[in-house]
């Protein structure tokens, strides 16, 4: 089995483009050391440190639907609920490898996996 670098998912809400489309399936890579120490020489970093998660989630997003580039001003106008659900994201894939959570269903006790990638996203 190949090592995972890369994984889908789907937005909430999904961002909308200067055009009125609509963008929610993307693919997000893991995170290089890299990723995480140049943003912080960044100067809106250093003027606001919330500025981080946006030039890093631009990054690491290396797919946002007909997207052609993603940068931290397509992060900024995303809605809250889809900036919340990507630094989960973000946080589980690389600290955890998998973008898979195990629970379990509190009314019947049947143990399954909830795939953050796509399950959290449906609408």
């Amino acid at each position: 089995m190949a090592f995972q670098t890369e994984f889908p998912f789907t937005l909430p809400k999904g961002y909308v483009d200067p055009k009125g489309n609509l963008h929610r399936e993307g693919v997000m890579r893991l995170a290089t050391a890299r990723d995480e120490i140049l943003p912080l020489q960044d100067y809106r970093v250093q003027q606001n440190r919330a500025y981080l998660v946006l030039i890093l989630l631009s990054r690491v997003i290396v797919k946002l639907g007909t997207v052609e580039m993603i940068n931290p001003n397509i992060i900024e106008n995303m809605f809250s609920a889809d900036l919340a659900y990507l630094q989960e994201f973000y946080r589980r894939i690389n600290e955890d490898g998998s973008a898979k959570l195990k629970t379990s269903c509190p009314s019947c006790g049947h143990n399954y996996e909830l795939d953050l990638g796509t399950d959290l996203g449906e609408s």
